[in-house]
């Protein structure tokens, strides 16, 4: 895969090392998330608000930093802020794979959350300044797709691996996103940002003036307000689902045998190859669509869609008494995931200047942090005090104000900016 990007014509195009980069980060996270959870529940023990509490720690680490390595990002280098990232995002991987204690599955977060604050807001702006506004939907949904094919591919490995020692995925993963780094570091260009002349970069107060310009606009354009106020509901939904969705399963039902083992990984990898292969699909049809075949309000009326979708999916897996209805719920959701992120996205990058680009994409990773240690740690200690189905029914509660705030936006955009970018093609 590196070696069309190491031909000296292809040095300065930026869109296959976006490919590489998504396909293989996508490769890693798999790799490690397909059995993470599984490995705490059931070789560190945790309970679930111990499994909440590791996420809430994520959470604080990724509130602190991602303002000020979002800023760093528009002042400094998008591409040094990617690497650096990465290459924390390895560690963390790593340290808590090796050790299978609670100390170490929550030092990991520090790794995670720093890496993650140097990452977020800047792989979309990087793209986004080097072939342009115009040109960034259907690269940003061609990302999305290579995120999927990579996640699949990862499942598989992580499963294989994972059946023979659990924490074998987890420690190649950490290893393959060192790896990931060098290979970007060799091919991946930066040619259209622009850099702050040397004299500026110094003071903190030029930070600050970027970071302030950032938030005036944020709060100037309607659509990018709604999309930080939809940031920090969902995260104040997402902890408790994303930490507490396998030991629901584990808890509830016994797995049937299959290849001669009736192990957790290998139907939470059947499932995730399974709902991997819908959301690419899903993707694809989408793709294929015109902006006008979706109708007046889009995105807005799509975004209210997959939200509704969620809600419903979380509401029917928890009170799921069937195995396979639990699995076709966590599908429904991948579905609406791998549509509603790419056209949000983009949506959110044709609001924003490109001299404050990072540092407001960034401000909507703060509010989902925000969000997460709210209502993480609350949902986490009603899952252990009442029942794990109790905090996931109250993880969709909070997220249902989310399709009322995308439907708000539906009048507005109706007409005017409210189509979804051009993503065919």
């Amino acid at each position: 895969m590196l070696s069309p990007l190491l031909d000296p014509r292809q040095r300065n195009n930026p869109v296959p090392v976006y490919l590489l980069l998504m396909a293989g980060q996508a490769v890693c996270f798999s790799l490690f998330f397909t059995v993470q959870l599984i490995y705490q529940v059931t070789v560190v023990g945790l309970n679930p608000f111990q499994m909440v509490l590791v996420g809430t720690v994520l959470e604080i680490t990724s509130f602190l930093f991602e303002i000020p390595t979002g800023i760093v990002a528009d002042v400094y280098s998008r591409r040094l802020s990617i690497l650096i990232g990465f290459a924390l995002l390895g560690g963390g991987y790593i340290l808590e794979g090796a050790i299978p204690e609670f100390w170490a599955a929550l030092s990991s977060q520090l790794l995670w959350g720093l890496g993650y604050t140097f990452t977020s807001g800047a792989v979309q702006a990087w793209i986004t300044d080097e072939i342009g506004d115009e040109a960034v939907g259907p690269v940003f949904l061609r990302g999305g797709q290579m995120w999927l094919i990579g996640g699949l591919a990862g499942t598989l490995l992580s499963v294989s691996l994972g059946l023979i020692h659990i924490q074998m995925p987890m420690i190649l993963a950490g290893l393959g996103m060192l790896a990931l780094t060098a290979a970007l570091a060799l091919v991946m260009p930066e040619t259209h940002m622009r850099v702050t002349p040397p004299a500026a970069r110094s003071t903190f107060g030029h930070m600050m003036a970027t970071g302030r310009e950032g938030f005036r606009l944020a709060m100037a354009r309607p659509v990018v307000k709604v999309i930080i106020a939809i940031s920090l509901i969902t995260g104040l939904a997402a902890e408790a689902w994303d930490r507490l969705y396998i030991p629901s399963v584990i808890d509830r039902f016994d797995f049937p045998t299959v290849f001669g083992t009736d192990s957790p990984v290998i139907w939470f990898g059947i499932s995730g190859v399974v709902g991997t292969l819908l959301g690419l699909a899903a993707s694809e049809i989408f793709k294929r669509m015109r902006p006008e075949a979706l109708g007046a309000g889009t995105p807005a009326r799509l975004l209210a869609t997959c939200s509704a979708l969620q809600v419903a999916a979380i509401v029917i897996f928890a009170v799921s008494g069937n195995l396979w209805l639990s699995f076709g719920m966590l599908w429904v959701r991948t579905i609406a995931g791998s549509v509603s992120r790419p056209v949000e996205s983009a949506w959110l990058n044709r609001n924003l200047d490109a001299s404050s680009r990072a540092t407001v994409i960034s401000m909507t990773g703060q509010a989902n942090s925000i969000g997460q240690v709210a209502g993480g740690p609350a949902l986490g200690w009603v899952g252990t005090a009442v029942s794990i189905q109790a905090a996931l029914l109250g993880s969709a509660i909070v997220l249902s104000p989310a399709i009322a705030l995308y439907r708000r936006l539906i009048v507005r955009d109706r007409g005017t900016t409210g189509s979804v970018p051009t993503l065919a093609g």
